[in-house]
């Protein structure tokens, strides 16, 4: 019997595993557990250690066996994830070691907000492709090569929205991501249909979504119709013979929907600038009655706003892709080059529609930190690495002590006992989000973050400081790597335009 990721199971398990090798005595058992004490993170789904903690207790005659070697990783990276663990107590001590050599220093990156870290998320990414790593051999420049982890899903919205910005894809592991949840692909339905008419499938979203008095029987006959003579479903609304096979009233519901899509079209290419998107995205999804519509479809209050808001949230970064006069979380205004609305529309349509097609995996991974257990890559971006999300919301042993005035000094001690093992347990997350890393490892915290609609000042995680990284080689700021490196490739370019222009008069310059 072979019992793999041991640390994990709960002790339920133990107990089938005890009767698998029942009926031989505790020495004559026959087994194999393969496990890591120092990764076990499932203690909210009932995983304990106390399972390891038994197995030398039970069985005398365990034999156990360390893998200390590590294939994965170079040193650098170990020596950060040892030091990290180092504070837990250990039931089997080891310490990982490799022969990969030292490696890439292991970084630290701070940022304003989490927006601004999503931005030096990307330039890293940016860089590294760009330039690679500062050594020879492989340099693991395809985007499956990359992976972002974080500690909960929440976290991965503001790096979506960085990445499509970018034009980078990506695909969210351990979450729904933001751009594939109901209410956002609803508005991306609307948008393909602006682009592009004869999209039947974007067509078929917009005009149930909201409900506007356009019955599935309705739309059956229009897509026999369009079958028929080799049409789109948009196309065959506005057919003069389409009132053969519908009712007076169908044909004057689905013309006048063509007519609102065509006007949002034209109102769209004529919208500049971010102000004036805004204003347009809302008007149109009051005009549609969009936030009733959620309202009405959900049976929670709660979770109708929470879509709501992700609504508004997606409005705003749509907008702001229109450019103009910007101001960002920092306050600071800035200038970019301002879009129409339909012109934003048109990038997000095509995102949208490649990401629905999407079968090629080479692109970055975000993952949580749970779901990257038992992976690696070559690159890692561990992000949010503040306290009150990694660790995550740990209350310390005085806030306990509050907790239980009036009870007895057991449920004191039981509180504190609950918060250290809370901790230990959130330390090994961050072990695992180490050493999910094989070549390069950067760390990034935030002055900043975002709770509910406000924003709050952070700290950086204690984790940070139990890295005990050399402070000579833990500060990077990406995006300065990255305009050095466009410098380069600029002046790369005009030398070769300039030997290619050099020559006597009327000479031809053959090209290389």
């Amino acid at each position: 019997i072979l019992v793999d990721e041991y640390q994990d199971t709960n002790a339920t398990q133990y107990e089938l595993l005890k009767l698998l090798v029942g009926g031989n005595a505790p020495t004559q058992a026959r087994f194999t557990a393969v496990g890591d004490d120092d990764q076990s993170i499932y203690g909210w789904r009932g995983a304990t250690l106390d399972n390891l903690k038994r197995l030398p207790v039970e069985f005398p005659t365990l034999k156990v066996i360390k893998l200390e070697q590590n294939y994965r990783s170079t040193s650098a990276i170990l020596r950060a994830a040892n030091n990290v663990i180092g504070p837990n107590p250990k039931l089997f001590p080891k310490n990982l070691w490799s022969d990969l050599g030292e490696g890439e220093p292991v970084r630290v990156v701070d940022a304003d907000s989490e927006e601004h870290e999503a931005e030096r998320t990307v330039a890293r990414i940016q860089s590294l492709r760009a330039s690679g790593l500062p050594h020879g051999g492989p340099q693991f420049k395809e985007l499956r090569d990359f992976a972002v982890l974080y500690r909960a899903n929440h976290q991965a919205k503001t790096f979506e929205k960085a990445l499509r910005k970018a034009q980078i894809p990506y695909k969210v592991s351990g979450g729904t991501s933001f751009f594939d949840r109901a209410e956002i692909k609803d508005l991306c339905g609307w948008f393909r249909l602006w682009i592009n008419n004869n999209d039947d499938p974007a067509f078929l979203r917009a005009v149930t979504t909201p409900k506007r008095g356009i019955g599935h029987q309705t739309l059956a006959q229009l897509g026999v119709f369009a079958s028929k003579y080799k049409v789109s479903l948009f196309e065959a609304l506005f057919s003069s013979s389409l009132g053969s096979l519908l009712s007076p009233k169908a044909v004057g519901s689905l013309h006048e929907f063509g007519r609102y899509v065509n006007d949002l079209e034209f109102r769209a290419r004529r919208t500049l600038g971010a102000e004036s998107a805004k204003s347009f995205l809302l008007e149109w999804l009051k005009d549609i009655g969009y936030e009733k519509h959620l309202y009405d479809g959900e049976d929670s209050e709660k979770l109708a706003a929470a879509r709501w808001t992700n609504v508004l949230d997606f409005c705003d970064w749509m907008s702001a892709r229109c450019g103009g006069q910007l101001e960002d979380a920092a306050g600071v205004s800035t200038s970019n080059e301002v879009k129409s609305l339909l012109e934003v529309a048109q990038t997000v349509s095509l995102l949208s529609t490649i990401s629905e097609r999407e079968t090629d995996q080479n692109v970055v991974t975000l993952s949580t930190l749970h779901a990257a257990k038992g992976l690696e890559w070559p690159h890692v971006m561990l992000v949010g690495v503040t306290e009150g999300m990694l660790p995550f919301k740990l209350k310390d042993s005085g806030e306990s002590g509050a907790a239980s005035v009036g009870g007895s000094q057991q449920q004191h001690e039981a509180a504190v006992e609950a918060t250290a093992v809370h901790l230990q347990e959130e330390r090994r997350l961050m072990y695992v989000g180490i050493t999910r890393a094989q070549r390069s490892l950067a760390v990034s915290w935030t002055r900043k973050r975002k709770k509910g609609r406000e924003m709050v000042a952070a700290l950086p995680s204690r984790f940070i400081a139990e890295m005990a990284l050399d402070q000579a080689t833990t500060k990077e700021d990406p995006r300065a790597k990255l305009r050095a490196l466009r410098a380069e490739f600029a002046q790369k370019a005009q030398e070769a335009q300039a030997a290619q222009t050099v020559g006597a008069p009327g000479q031809k310059v053959r090209p290389l």
